[in-house]
């Protein structure tokens, strides 16, 4: 049987040796046997295992990384391989809504739903409908300066405006993305006062940064696929 040495598949993932063991002691890694001077004997399903850890590192993050492997390791791909569907759901979901804030910056009289036309005065209930986002999430970020509803002199309600449309659906792009609070609020208030083409380019940056995931998700995945085929778990009926 071949075996590798660690600092063989620590030079070709650009890792230390001490990663490999690192990684080992989360239970994701099979456990490797032993020499006689104890030296760590890796295969080809170690390598494979540290190829797809990696891979998968970039587009789904070592939460879902882990819980995938360990799944594999019990051989049950396709719990597994739900998992992964989802996340790229998720994924898919993200440039759905960035495309529809990207849609709704360049152009402010878009209607977001077939049949229904923006009202200038909306309710919390009503933006929310819009926007597909919580009453409670709206509240949230009204609540750390994002949006400055005015309130109805007579009950004391929120009132919403379609440029709150504009700044809810951005804000919801953003929280998924690099950006923290103070920026969103810079980019949400250019919004509000009709200096759009910064909001423009976070967006789409936005977009970039969720394409760029895409690919590595894909990468994840093909190295996924791979050490199946090594583990021989990729048969019908398995």
């Amino acid at each position: 049987m071949l075996y590798y040495k660690p600092i063989e598949i620590a030079r070709e993932l650009h890792i230390s040796t001490s990663a490999l063991r690192h990684y080992e002691s989360w239970g994701v890694i099979p456990a490797p046997a032993r020499a006689e001077n104890g030296y760590r004997l890796y295969t080809k399903v170690h390598l494979a295992y540290f190829r797809c850890l990696r891979a998968m590192f970039e587009g789904f993050g070592v939460g879902i990384t882990c819980e995938v492997l360990r799944h594999i390791q019990s051989a049950n791909v396709d719990t597994a391989f739900w998992l992964v569907s989802k996340e790229q759901s998720l994924l898919q979901h993200e440039k759905t809504v960035a495309d529809q804030t990207l849609a709704l910056l360049q152009d402010p009289e878009l209607v977001l739903h077939v049949n229904k036309k923006l009202k200038n005065h909306m309710t919390i209930g009503e933006i929310a409908a819009y926007t597909d986002v919580q009453p409670s999430a709206i509240r949230h970020w009204e609540k750390e300066g994002l949006l400055t509803p005015e309130r109805d002199p007579e009950n004391g309600y929120r009132v919403f405006t379609p440029i709150h449309i504009r700044q809810i659906l951005l804000i919801r792009t953003l929280r998924r993305t690099v950006y923290f609070l103070e920026n969103m609020k810079e980019i949400v208030r250019a919004v509000e006062y009709h200096t759009i083409e910064k909001a423009k380019e976070v967006t789409e940056n936005a977009l970039l940064s969720i394409h760029k995931r895409n690919r590595q998700q894909f990468n994840g995945i093909h190295q996924l696929i791979e050490l199946c085929k090594v583990l021989d778990l990729m048969a019908e009926g398995q």
